[in-house]
Parts: C-alpha cells; sequence; structure tokens
C-alpha cells in the first residue's frame, strides 16, 4: 500500500515564480504598477474625472514626447552610459522640421525625415567623440546640450518661432483611429501575441527544453488581452484609438525586439554589465556604443517631432524646460537600473504613465507646477531606492 505525498493544496505557478523573484529582490514591473494602480485610485477619489475615457486620452497625448525620449534613456542606462543632450537634439530636430516645412515648404514627410536623420547625426556625432576621444558620456553630451541649443537659436532666428501647418504633421499627436480600426488593430495584436507564445513554445521543444505555458504564460496572455479591450473600449469611448499610442506600441515592440531578440541588443547588456569584460570576450564595443548613441539621437529628434505635432509649431522652449530631466526620471522610475545592464525599453513607457498621471491628476486638482516637481522627485527616490535594494539583494544570493 503506497500513500501519495502531493500537497493537498499547490500555490499557482505564477504567484510561486512572483514570489521568488520578489524575494531575491527582482521586483521587474510590479511596483511601477502597484504604483500605477494607487495613483488612479487617489486621484480618481479626488476627482471623478481623472479615469473619465477623455480624461485617459489626454494622458496618452501627454506622454508622447517624455515616453519617447525615455526610450533613448534606456538604452543609454543599459550600455552604461548617459545622455544629458536629449533636450536638446529634440529641439534642434524640431527646429529642423519647421524650417524645412515652415520656411521652405518641403512636404511634410521629406522635412520628418530630415529631422530624424538630423537627430541620428548628433547622436553620431557625440557617439564618436565618446569613442575616439576618450571624453566620458557625462561630459560630452553635457557639451552637446550647450552646442545644439546654441544651433536652435540660430536656425529659429529672432522670431523665434515657427507655426507648422502640414497635416501629417499635427496628425500625428492629434490623430485618432476610427473605432472599428481601433477593434482591427486590437484584434491583430492579440493574434500576434498569440502567435509569439506558440513560436516560443516550438522552439523551446525543439531544443529539449520545458515547453509548458498552461499557467504562467496562459495567465499573461489573458491579462494583457483583458487590458487592451478596455483600454480600447475606454478610448473609443471618446474620439478613438490616438495615433500616438500606436507609435509609442511599435517603437516598443521594435526596440524590444532588437535588444532581446538579436546579437547586438545582447552584446549591448553585455557592454552595460562589464565593458572591459565584453571587450576581451571580443565584443566591437566602439562600434556598438557609436552606434547606439546615433539610434539615440534619432529617437531625440522623433521626441522632436512629436513635440511639434502636439504645439503645432516649434519655438526656442522645445525640447527645454524639464524634458530631459523627465525622460531620464521615466526610465528609471520605470525599473532600468542607473547602474547599467539591466533594464528593458518599456520601462521607459511604465515611468512616463506614472510622471504624466501624477502631473495630469495634479492639474485636475488646480495644484501648482512646484507641487508636480515635488512629487516626480520623491517618486524618483523611490524608485532608486528600489533598485539598488534590487541589486542588494541580488549580489547576497
Amino acid at each position: 500500500m503506497t500513500t501519495s505525498t502531493a500537497p493537498a493544496h499547490e500555490e499557482p505557478i505564477l504567484l510561486t515564480h512572483l514570489r521568488e523573484r520578489l524575494r531575491h529582490g527582482e521586483f521587474g514591473p510590479v511596483p511601477v504598477l502597484i504604483g500605477l494602480v494607487v495613483i488612479a485610485l487617489i486621484f480618481q477619489s479626488l476627482n471623478p474625472n481623472f479615469l473619465t475615457p477623455r480624461n485617459m486620452s489626454n494622458l496618452i497625448l501627454q506622454i508622447g514626447v517624455v515616453g519617447t525620449i525615455g526610450v533613448g534613456v534606456v538604452l543609454a542606462l543599459l550600455l552604461g552610459e548617459i545622455d544629458l543632450s536629449l533636450g536638446a537634439v529634440a529641439g534642434v530636430s524640431a527646429a529642423v522640421l519647421g524650417v524645412l516645412q515652415a520656411g521652405y515648404g518641403w512636404p511634410g514627410w521629406l522635412a520628418l525625415l530630415v529631422a530624424l536623420a538630423s537627430g541620428a547625426l548628433m547622436g553620431l556625432l557625440q557617439g564618436l567623440i565618446i569613442v575616439m576621444l576618450r571624453v566620458p558620456s557625462f561630459i560630452a553630451t553635457l557639451a552637446g546640450l550647450l552646442a545644439w541649443q546654441g544651433v536652435q537659436l540660430i536656425l529659429l532666428g529672432p522670431t523665434g518661432e515657427r507655426l507648422v501647418v502640414d497635416p501629417m504633421i499635427r496628425a500625428i499627436a492629434s490623430g485618432y483611429l476610427s473605432p472599428l480600426a481601433g477593434w482591427l488593430v486590437g484584434v491583430v495584436v492579440l493574434l500576434v501575441a498569440a502567435l509569439s507564445l506558440m513560436r516560443q513554445r516550438t522552439l523551446k521543444a525543439q531544443a529539449g527544453l520545458p515547453h509548458e505555458f498552461t499557467r504562467g504564460a496562459l495567465s499573461r496572455y489573458v491579462t494583457f488581452a483583458i487590458a487592451l479591450t478596455l483600454i480600447i473600449g475606454a478610448l473609443n469611448a471618446y474620439f478613438g484609438v490616438p495615433y500616438i499610442l500606436l507609435l509609442l506600441g511599435a517603437l516598443v515592440v521594435a526596440l524590444t525586439l532588437f535588444t532581446e531578440r538579436t546579437v547586438t541588443g545582447r552584446h549591448i547588456y553585455a557592454i552595460g554589465g562589464n565593458a572591459e569584460a565584453a571587450r576581451r570576450a571580443g565584443i566591437p564595443v566602439a562600434a556598438i556604443r557609436v552606434g547606439v548613441f546615433s539610434l539615440i539621437g534619432a529617437l531625440a529628434g522623433l521626441g522632436g517631432v512629436i513635440s511639434v505635432s502636439r504645439q503645432f509649431a516649434v519655438s526656442i522652449g522645445t525640447g527645454g524646460g524639464t524634458l530631459l530631466l523627465d525622460a531620464i526620471a521615466a526610465a528609471v522610475i520605470g525599473g532600468t537600473s542607473l547602474f547599467g545592464g539591466r533594464g528593458r525599453i518599456y520601462h521607459a513607457i511604465l515611468g512616463a504613465l506614472v510622471i504624466g498621471s501624477v502631473a495630469n491628476g495634479l492639474d485636475l486638482l488646480g495644484s501648482p507646477s512646484s507641487t508636480k516637481n515635488i512629487a516626480t522627485g520623491l517618486i524618483l527616490v523611490v524608485a532608486v531606492a528600489l533598485d539598488a535594494a534590487s541589486r542588494a539583494g541580488k549580489s547576497t544570493r
């Protein structure tokens, strides 16, 4: 006679995995997601307009610039570097767009491409200075910040402003999908996600690895499907899904595939973790640094284009103010490590949502800008403390 030793109740695999990660200091997006829920509950209780479809749509439009530039900050931090010129690069790219389109009558799409190329060129130049002259990225990009601000003033001239009337440029941050198109996009996204899960399972099976995804993967997929359905439904209750949301989503997916599914992407993580070890392993550290800084510049240029689209104009203030600091804060608050080699692209969007939600909620309450800055600073301190705790948890294993 044999007796069963199986426990009467098994803890769900997803909860077990989450508990183990938290025990070892691997917090992932959990603190940010909890923070977003808490922020939403607090501001909704103080002002019932916070979770309305109109305000959620406005929130997405508000985080477009910070989220895009924040993605560039994530790439820099993954590499173990920093770029302090991103706001100024965005300003110059926006000025190039405004001058070509409004001043010389170029087609919007062509002026946009030149603006992105300008951002990439500025990033390339700074990357070459860092690699060839061995100037620390902090100093090189700080010098770039000052230089590009001067270039922006020269481009805009004595008027200091250019109005942009091209409908395509304006639609980037002010256009919406029809309700039917929004649902069709949602269905396509879910189908692609399902096919990706099936492909991962097939590849693991071919490699002889465990490939069951009955609980963990399916739970994540169902959660994602429910969240996507609620988001599209809420946005369709206003004007529809904003184009800027599609742009941010495409940007996150493309750069996530690049950083996590390509050899170059894995090299970026390796360099950020230990540049000298990466060099000894044969990784082309210098070339990757230059390439990443060029890509970061292009992303800053895209941020400048989005800023022009939101304001219908470019001025000497475009790219200035707290934009750079907000972008850095978004990357760190979202979960990207300040110490290099750890983070994911979507962290920038999560962090931008936190910053945008706090600013949006305080605006609804009529709070001054000083309160928003204080709140963002406190959240940033908490995020860095969690990062330090995560590193400490890893080092004690």
